[in-house]
């Protein structure tokens, strides 16, 4: 469960989500206009931004886990991948998921290393183990950075625009995992798809105006989307039941 009690967070003179207070006790999809602190609000969740209040992770405030601890409790997943050794292969890079668990200083164990195969084997990328990261496409490196997140065995799982730049097909493959993975692990979306979002069928917070709103299955009506987007969705081709 996450807990946010008079969350603020700005960069610089702007002011980016202020005086949230809410609990996340289940999945979630957020979504909201560019700009509108979707990115941030997960980001401080897993205490990568500077914030005022108090962000707590099954009652303890996030801050006073060490980084193991952290690392095994939350996964955050990129839009993409942005900065890594250009050489490294996709088991190495799935590997580097078992960080917080590693005993010697060496190497991995054969524990951790089944679980990175296992991780490939799940995502149906193992084929591709020994191949660079570099050279996979946007939809494999997508799956490589779900499969390191997996890896960690993190109860809650953090996406940032996971089908972004992502051709239908492998929008649906990874639309398909993300679904799954509720089963087994908390998980929250950031997307600006409403498709995705509704296709996941999680309840949904919406960012404006640096507020938060939750809405559960009535975000997905014409009326509600109209009023949130400002955007008369018809006229632009795009039918409601």
């Amino acid at each position: 469960m996450i807990s946010l009690e008079s969350v603020s967070c700005r960069f610089g003179d702007k002011i980016v989500l202020e005086n949230i207070s809410c609990t996340i006790a289940s999945h979630l999809s957020i979504l909201g206009a560019n700009g509108a602190g979707k990115s941030t609000l997960a980001k401080l969740i897993c205490n990568l931004v500077e914030y005022d209040g108090s962000v707590r992770v099954n009652r303890k405030n996030i801050g006073e886990y060490s980084l193991k601890e952290r690392a095994q409790l939350l996964s955050y997943i990129p839009a993409k991948l942005e900065v890594y050794d250009s050489f490294i292969s996709l088991e190495a890079f799935v590997l580097l998921g078992r960080f917080s668990y590693k005993k010697s200083l060496f190497d991995y164990s054969s524990s951790d290393k089944k679980i990175a195969a296992e991780c490939l084997e799940f995502l149906n990328i193992s084929h591709l183990s020994s191949h660079p990261v570099s050279s996979l496409s946007s939809g494999e490196t997508q799956l490589a950075l779900i499969a390191q997140a997996l890896s960690q065995q993190s109860k809650i799982i953090i996406f940032d625009e996971p089908t972004a730049n992502l051709d239908p097909k492998n929008s649906k493959i990874i639309a398909q995992h993300i679904k799954g993975l509720k089963e087994y692990h908390q998980v929250i979306l950031i997307t600006h798809d409403i498709a995705l979002a509704a296709f996941i069928n999680s309840p949904v917070a919406f960012i404006k105006n640096k507020k938060v709103h939750f809405y559960e299955q009535e975000f997905f009506k014409k009326e509600t989307l109209e009023s949130l987007y400002e955007v008369d969705f018809e006229k632009y081709g795009v039918k409601f039941d």
